[in-house]
């Protein structure tokens, strides 16, 4: 009885096909990798950048008490993929963010809501020139092709009839312009609400933050089934 054995050919042909064997199961293992990252990739969260001032901010709140976070939470109870990313700097006029707008926005803004004016509004600057730095900032997110929803504001009752007259109706005519939707009022059911206010009585307090999520959660959950749609 002869028993057989491995001849030095045999032995090549095995290490050849484990060769093999391990390439084809690196490969696969490379594709499944690949693909994996790109549905990953693709479904990523939807990245709205909310720009505006300390109304954005969330001045003298817990992070986790500013609108961002909370708008984004009241977002996602409602089946939304999204990142709302904090862009609001306290104190800042149309004119500072207008500055700062492209540093803000980085490269992955897909939306963005704009609050902005308040301070203008407070410091009793020229409501024209105020319009002029909001529709700048409004025409650059729209070369940039990121959709935008507007906030608007409206003038503290002590600056008189005559500025509220000039400063209200910006809002409206530059979401007209660019066709784009307008919240009228973003502190809508906060403002002169004292116990929904901080006590500087500008600010909104955890509980007028959330009431304002709910005030503009409407407006912005139609804007972003319209996005959709596009």
């Amino acid at each position: 009885m002869t028993t057989r054995s491995l001849t030095p050919a045999g032995s090549a042909g095995l290490a050849t096909y484990g060769l093999r064997l391990s390439f084809r199961q690196i490969f696969f293992a490379a594709l499944a990798l690949l693909f994996g990252l790109g549905e990953a990739a693709g479904a990523r969260p939807l990245r709205i950048v909310a720009l505006g001032d300390s109304l954005t901010a969330g001045y003298g709140l817990a992070a986790d008490a500013a609108f961002p976070v909370r708008l984004q939470a009241a977002l996602k109870a409602k089946g939304f993929d999204v990142e709302i990313v904090n862009g609001g700097v306290s104190g800042d006029t149309s004119a500072d963010l207008l500055a700062r707008l492209d540093w803000t926005l980085g490269d992955g803004a897909d939306a963005a809501i704009v609050e902005i004016g308040a301070n203008d509004m407070l410091r009793g600057l020229d409501p024209a020139q105020t319009a002029k730095n909001i529709d700048a900032i409004l025409a650059r997110l729209r070369e940039r092709g990121i959709p935008f929803l507007i906030a608007g504001m409206r003038a503290a009752p002590n600056l008189g009839g005559p500025y509220a007259a000039s400063f209200e109706p910006l809002y409206r005519e530059l979401a007209k312009k660019y066709d784009a939707p307008l919240y009228p009022f973003f502190l809508e059911g906060v403002a002169g609400h004292p116990d929904l206010q901080l006590p500087d009585g500008l600010h909104p307090n955890p509980r007028g933050v959330d009431a304002m999520v709910a005030g503009i959660l409407p407006a912005i959950v139609a804007w972003l089934d319209g996005l959709k749609k596009k």
